[in-house]
């Protein structure tokens, strides 16, 4: 998607970029040995993400020029709410879920109480390249999940501890942001005040 460039040093004009990160896309715009990262896909100078996603991950990335909005977005403090989409390896039940509802330890630090509900597969859903592996005999489920903080591969961990292995994960919206109507690999401008 073309923008028209702009002017980020701008203080009158907040800009925001909604991308869809495909899986496999690092979440920076330096070369890295190969990988596609942001540079390919986003030609807009000036502009840094708010907070990343892992390259295994799919979803919504906001970028901005702004570094009081990038620093809104991306701290914890300020709890940001974040949906994801995240397809299971196992039969999630009700009471499997109970520990990421009441906060569930990881380790290193005990991860907030989460949203969280049994979903059907979302039916705006693209084909993942590459696909994930599905093991035949197993099922797999999805869930919609909503954290206020986004540590890392915290989503993955908070599955895992509760015996769901995570196979895929979309981040679908971050606070008021989301990926509706956006394919994988495409961007949009917003323009956030004047």
């Amino acid at each position: 998607m073309m923008m028209a460039p702009v002017n980020s040093r701008n203080p009158r004009r907040t800009a925001l970029i909604l991308f869809n990160k495909p899986c496999g896309v690092i979440c920076q715009f330096s070369p890295s040995e190969g990988k596609p990262t942001l540079k390919q896909f986003i030609a807009q100078p000036g502009f840094y993400p708010a907070g990343r996603l892992d390259t295994d991950s799919e979803g919504l990335v906001l970028l901005t020029s702004d570094g009081a909005l990038q620093h809104r977005i991306a701290d914890p403090r300020h709890k940001m709410a974040k949906t994801y989409w995240v397809q299971v390896e196992g039969q999630a039940m009700e009471q499997t879920l109970a520990p990421l509802r009441k906060g569930i330890e990881l380790g290193d630090f005990r991860a907030l109480p989460a949203a969280v509900r049994i979903a059907a597969e979302p039916a705006w859903l693209w084909p993942r390249q590459p696909p994930i592996r599905v093991r035949q005999h197993i099922p797999t489920s999805w869930l919609e999940l909503t954290l206020r903080e986004g540590k890392n591969r915290q989503v993955r961990r908070m599955t895992a501890a509760v015996g769901l292995p995570t196979l895929r994960l979309i981040r679908y919206s971050i606070g008021p942001w989301s990926l509706a109507g956006l394919p994988p690999g495409n961007h949009k401008l917003l323009i956030l005040n004047d």
